[in-house]
């Protein structure tokens, strides 16, 4: 925020020529939301009223077939001898109906807007417009510019000629901000380029000035610059699109009627709701410790309620023999484990001591099943 008591006057040729007081409502709050609320109000209320034709889509003779006959109740093209006829008609969904709910040019164009809201918003624009990093982010190009807010000398409200004004620009380097607008002209995209307003460029700087003695006839020609009086400043000029931080070229007159305008005899400057927004130092300072309660005891924790199916102490709580149990089969447990590799030993050995009498038992097998010599020649035995 620019507390500067003092800011340079330049003259024409853009040397020095004196220093003025900052106006008090350059030290106003900055109020982005306020800004943005207000500015979208106002720029509704230069909209012309629209609507569609009163009868369009309703310009032919329809009524419905009623029920019975198959088809869908809505209304229908009479007589015959064309394709037009038994077409649907008058509705939203049909070829060549009505729009669904047909613009009225008695919509509700216009927003009223609080007065203190709007003194507001203006208020935190001129703020904003005495902060070089805000009208740096708004895209001005400043490099060149000596100071901001920049004041130049009242005798630029007598100028007549745009090449007068181009050359007061350039001594103080705002002439770069003018040849960004005019470079950044384009085609607008869109239907608008149709419509009598073809072509759309950025901003340049804002002049604002005392009395018109040629100073309207001088800038109004150069792409981007606008002109405004300080007697009627706009929002609109002072934060296009609701961003603050407009480039603004004061004439030493117009800053100094600021504080007729704003003040003790003028509108109300609004006020910081804190002088200093730092929380944590304001809590933490001896001031305000000093006076506090002592810090409360944390409350008491309550432990999470246990599954005694799951947890054993739990379940002794409830039940000591089904824990009793339940722990004397968890010890059984374990120490089937733990002789698991020696019953399992013990089995293995017995089933390779009975593989060592395989072979053996094999071949007295092979040879009992032997016929012997009584058999050799069969069962004839007289023979």
């Amino acid at each position: 925020m620019a507390a500067r008591p003092l800011v340079s006057v330049f003259s024409l040729t853009g040397d020095k020529s004196g220093e003025t007081t900052l106006p008090a409502v350059m030290t106003a709050p900055m109020r982005p939301d306020i800004v943005q609320f207000v500015h979208t109000n106002m720029a509704k209320n230069n909209r012309q009223a629209y609507s569609v034709s009163p009868w369009a889509g309703k310009q032919v003779s329809a009524s419905s077939w009623g029920t019975g006959r198959a088809v869908a109740r809505i209304p229908r093209v009479g007589g015959g001898g064309t394709s037009r006829s038994g077409q649907g008609a008058f509705g939203n969904m049909c070829r060549g109906g009505r729009m669904f709910a047909p613009t009225k040019t008695w919509r509700k164009w216009h927003r009223k807007i609080n007065s203190t809201q709007k003194r507001y918003a203006v208020a935190s624009s001129l703020a904003a417009s005495a902060v070089p990093a805000l009208v740096m982010a708004r895209g001005h190009k400043i490099d060149e510019v000596p100071e901001i807010p920049l004041v130049m000398d009242t005798s630029i409200e007598s100028a007549k000629k745009t090449s007068a004004a181009k050359d007061i620009l350039a001594s103080v380097g705002a002439l770069a901000d003018v040849e960004k607008a005019a470079d950044s002209k384009k085609i607008r995209a869109g239907k608008g380029k149709a419509r009598n307003r073809r072509y759309v460029l950025r901003r340049g700087p804002l002049i604002v000035y005392k009395s018109n003695d040629g100073v309207e006839q001088a800038f109004r020609n150069l792409p981007g610059v606008e002109l405004c009086c300080v007697d009627r400043l706009n929002l609109l000029q002072l934060a296009p699109g609701g961003h603050m931080g407009r480039f603004c070229i004061w004439s030493q007159s117009a800053l100094d009627s600021l504080n007729e305008i704003y003040g003790s005899e003028g509108k109300s400057i609004p006020e910081d709701l804190m002088a200093n927004a730092d929380l944590a130092r304001i809590i933490n300072s001896d001031e305000v410790q000093s006076v506090l309660n002592p810090a409360k005891r944390a409350n008491k924790k309550y432990l999470r309620k246990k599954n005694p199916i799951k947890s054993l102490k739990a379940l002794a709580k409830l039940d000591p023999y089904a824990a009793a149990a339940r722990e004397s089969e968890q010890r059984a447990e374990a120490a089937r484990k733990g002789n698991k590799a020696a019953t399992l030993a013990k089995k293995r050995a017995a089933a390779k001591s009975k593989k060592q009498f395989k072979a053996a038992g094999r071949a007295y097998y092979e040879q009992v099943s032997k016929q012997g010599e009584v058999c050799e020649d069969g069962f004839n035995i007289g023979a």
